[in-house]
């Protein structure tokens, strides 16, 4: 099969944890032929979960990619994570994919990371279809399930697909716009037979519905519908696809991913229906701004790396999209970050952890570049003569974080390498040191996303790492103007040091940081001599008066000074405005500052009270409340972060394991009475421990 860019479909599916995604992904590989069975997550043999950490656990932890051919059309499969903690990946899906397949329990319904899935499409303005997923379960309703996707969602659904039958009557469906039933057949694969005759009736009113809105997806079918009140068989599969791809409608089918039951229906309606990449946008950064350009073969190569992975066998995989032109062994890469030229070593496509080399990758298809040493996830590839650079992966802050270390200080340098590799896989896993608490703190989507990393370093590698609640990197400042004088003066046989400094020290507006101002008239100090105080006044701001901690929003004036013809240098000075900034601060009213989240909760509306009543106790203002509908509430909240250092966990106890949130820096904030005098006491416990 020649594969141009109009031909492909690049599906992400994605939903609620155990919405039977991966399942679903066995049976489309097993109905295309690229598998002969389709196998359970509980036996670790899928072919989306394919590493140990995802056999052993049994669930999905990274994204996986497949391919398959269907009616002429390679459609490229990316199997997702459920878990929040795991929403990089997810993420990292949707930038390659042009539609997405959701997952819905047909008992379930709409859940949290439903909603929360269906806000993130929604920023990225994606064409989705639903999938509502096990049809043959206990007390599944698919009418209940696009009722409940209606009152949460403000968008029309329309059924594409209707059930034979629910829990345990469920044996097949009606294709509404094939207008064909399929029943599961002897061999386990779906078989074309009648529509029941008893379900004619309610057929033709969902047939009725699904042509109404096929001519409201395009302008000359609405007019051609008004006026002959039907359309055909092509005309409603071009007003469907064109309302999909305009997002005007969600269509919405149903199955049972563990028989394979909807799945031949699902992929005839992604190769028919789902849109190509032809002519789809993606966004460009440059010196002016930002600007979007079409992916399409007739242009110059570019290409986004949006995932990579380190194999233990096959080194470094960079999974990369090409946008324009055609990717190929002849190509002569030109990373732009880098600014270097680099070759291509080898191209694969993959079904999960197989790789299957191929001589090119068209734009808009998605393959994988082996061994190029210098990608990383972000990395845009063109060509020297026509660069571009695309917008990097939207990813969210972190919202969990532990303080680690070796526990044998031998094992340091392999745990710093097994630490960075696993960052540049992964780029919601943040590592840093931080210099004023002296901790090396991994961050990250949640407690199990660090845990699976940091348990995955320690069976892998054996090595010991302790981790610990890390510090809270508070700042101080002042609450009012004061000056001070200070002199250094040392004599020591010899030329001796000395030098005086007039200083006069003010509060500046929050986040302003810092400000110097040379006030002196005259020669009272040279002015080479001014750089060394600036210096001082730096160094001296490193670690403020009360607990050590860096002082922000400080502004500095040189008032006056005074010089020795011979004993007088630039580090006399330096030492000098040092003390002159302890002195003045200790008169200014100094204060600790706390670093305040913006925080965005997640819950049933059961667990309000519940949870308001926990951030009350942790010192949070609660700036609003909104009902999402279905009985999901988001609260805002502005919160301390030395309150939010275990609410990962403690959000998950409180409910029951369904909440969620998202968290962001905002702003410093004072505190005082016994929260500062803690904060001090503890501060000055570790300083004499060291």
């Amino acid at each position: 099969m020649s594969i141009t860019t109009d031909s492909i479909r690049n599906v992400a599916i994605a939903g609620h944890g155990a919405t039977g995604k991966t399942t679903l992904v066995e049976s489309i590989l097993f109905t295309a032929g690229v598998i002969d069975k389709p196998e359970l997550v509980e036996n670790g043999k899928t072919v989306s979960d394919f590493t140990d950490e995802e056999i052993s656990s049994g669930f999905s932890i990274h994204t996986s990619l497949s391919h398959l051919n269907w009616n002429d059309r390679k459609i490229n499969v990316l199997d997702t994570p459920g878990s929040t903690d795991f929403v990089g990946e997810v993420i990292a899906a949707f930038r390659a994919a042009e539609c997405t397949i959701l997952t819905v329990g047909a008992r379930a319904g709409v859940q949290i990371e439903t909603i929360k899935l269906w806000r993130r499409l929604g920023q990225r303005n994606m064409p989705r279809l639903v999938f509502v997923n096990k049809m043959d379960e206990e007390r599944a309703a698919f009418e209940s399930a696009v009722a409940d996707m209606s009152s949460k969602f403000d968008m029309t659904f329309v059924p594409v697909t209707l059930p034979i039958g629910e829990g345990a009557d469920f044996r097949g469906i009606v294709n509404l716009i094939e207008m064909k039933a399929y029943l599961i057949g002897a061999d386990g694969k779906e078989q074309v037979t009648d529509i029941p005759a008893e379900m004619q009736a309610a057929v033709d009113i969902a047939h009725e519905v699904l042509i109404g809105a096929a001519a409201e997806g395009d302008e000359e079918l609405e007019m051609k519908y008004l006026e002959e009140e039907t359309l055909s068989l092509d005309e409603v599969r071009h007003g469907i696809a064109a309302g999909l791809k305009a997002n005007k409608l969600v269509p919405v089918l149903c199955g049972s991913a563990l028989r394979a039951m909807g799945v031949r229906t699902l992929l005839d309606f992604i190769a028919n229906n789902a849109p190509s990449p032809q002519g789809a946008t993606e966004t460009v950064v440059d010196g002016d701004g930002e600007r979007t350009v079409e992916i399409t073969q007739d242009a110059s190569f570019s290409a986004l790396v949006w995932k990579t992975s380190i194999d233990q066998f096959s080194g470094k995989l960079s999974y990369i999209k090409t946008m324009t032109g055609v990717l190929s062994h002849e190509t002569e890469l030109y990373n732009v970050r880098e600014q270097k030229k680099d070759r291509v070593s080898k191209l694969y496509t993959t079904t999960g952890k197989k790789l299957d080399e191929i001589g090119e990758i068209v734009a808009g298809d998605i393959g994988v570049m082996s061994k190029v040493t210098t990608a990383q996830t972000n990395d845009t590839y063109a060509t020297h003569d026509a660069p571009v650079e695309y917008r990097p992966l939207q990813l969210p802050q972190p919202v969990h974080s532990v303080a680690f270390e070796a526990t044998n200080r031998k094992d340091e340098d392999k745990l710093a390498q097994m630490i960075g590799r696993a960052a540049e896989e992964d780029k919601t896993f943040v590592v840093r040191y931080n210099p004023q608490t002296k901790e090396t703190v991994a961050s990250g989507m949640g407690e199990l996303h660090l845990n699976m990393i940091l348990d995955r370093i320690k069976e892998t590698q054996k090595i010991e790492i302790s981790t610990r609640i890390p510090k809270v990197a508070y700042r101080e400042t002042i609450t009012k103007g004061a000056d001070a004088e200070y002199t250094h003066k040392k004599q020591s046989g010899g030329h001796g040091q000395y030098g005086r400094v007039v200083i006069k020290i003010k509060p500046l507006e929050r986040g302003q940081q810092y400000s110097f101002e040379n006030m002196i008239k005259g020669m009272a100090v040279s002015k080479g001599y001014i750089p060394g105080i600036e210096k001082g006044l730096h160094e001296a701001m490193e670690a403020g008066v009360l607990a050590g901690y860096p002082v922000v929003d400080v502004g500095t004036e040189l008032m006056d000074g005074k010089e020795h013809p011979v004993d007088s240098s630039e580090m006399a000075f330096k030492l000098a405005a040092r003390g002159a900034l302890r002195e003045a601060m200790g008169k200014a009213g100094p204060v600790l500052l706390e670093p305040v989240m913006n925080l965005n909760v997640f819950i049933e509306d059961e667990y309000l009270g519940d949870v308001l009543g926990d951030l009350s106790g942790r010192r949070g203002r609660v700036l609003g409340q909104e009902p999402l509908g279905g009985g999901i509430i988001e609260i805002r909240a502005q919160v301390p972060q030395a309150e939010l250092l275990r609410y990962s966990i403690d959000l998950r106890s409180i409910t029951s394991g369904t909440g969620g949130f998202e968290l962001e820096f905002d702003h410093y904030s004072p505190i005082s009475g016994k929260i500062a005098d803690d904060v001090i006491a503890a501060a000055k416990a570790a300083e004499h421990e060291e």
